[in-house]
């Protein structure tokens, strides 16, 4: 699989992207959620926990008890991943996943990140076909790395 480097999506793009998914939600206010499977969850595969990383770095992603499908895709048991960086707590449930956060909607199960030197903090959040988190929401524990 070829590698991009990943930016975050303008706020411009993002809303056009979302407004052009979200049949089924109401303006204001909270937004379906899709259900998820009890065994279902997200996990980082590298890097590891703890790990010591060069600035520029591969995050893998992985999906246990569904499958992945891009952001769009009406198919039962998938969604697609979100990467939280350096993210105290998650993002609102009941909303779709916001541009302050890295959106994989094509699929995609890894990704070149850059990141200044210190210590930074990665996590999973899976998203439906909207971009809304699943109910339960399907999350990965936070890990952290030291950028070198």
């Amino acid at each position: 699989m070829k590698m991009k480097r990943i930016s975050k999506p303008s706020s411009l793009a993002l809303l056009i992207a979302l407004g052009l998914t979200l049949g089924t939600s109401s303006v204001f206010g909270a937004f379906e959620r899709t259900p998820a499977p009890e065994d279902a969850r997200a996990y980082i595969i590298t890097p590891e926990n703890g790990a010591t990383v060069p600035q520029t770095f591969v995050v893998r992603f992985g999906l246990a008890g569904m499958g992945v499908a891009p952001a769009g895709a009406d198919l039962p048991k998938t969604g697609h991943h979100h990467l939280l960086v350096d993210m105290d707590g998650l993002p609102p449930l009941d909303q779709p996943i916001g541009a302050d956060i890295l959106h994989f909607g094509g699929g995609q199960t890894e990704t070149q990140l850059t990141l200044p030197p210190g210590e930074h903090t990665l996590q999973i959040i899976l998203g439906d076909k909207n971009h809304i988190p699943h109910d339960p929401p399907i999350v990965s524990e936070r890990i952290t790395v030291t950028v070198e």
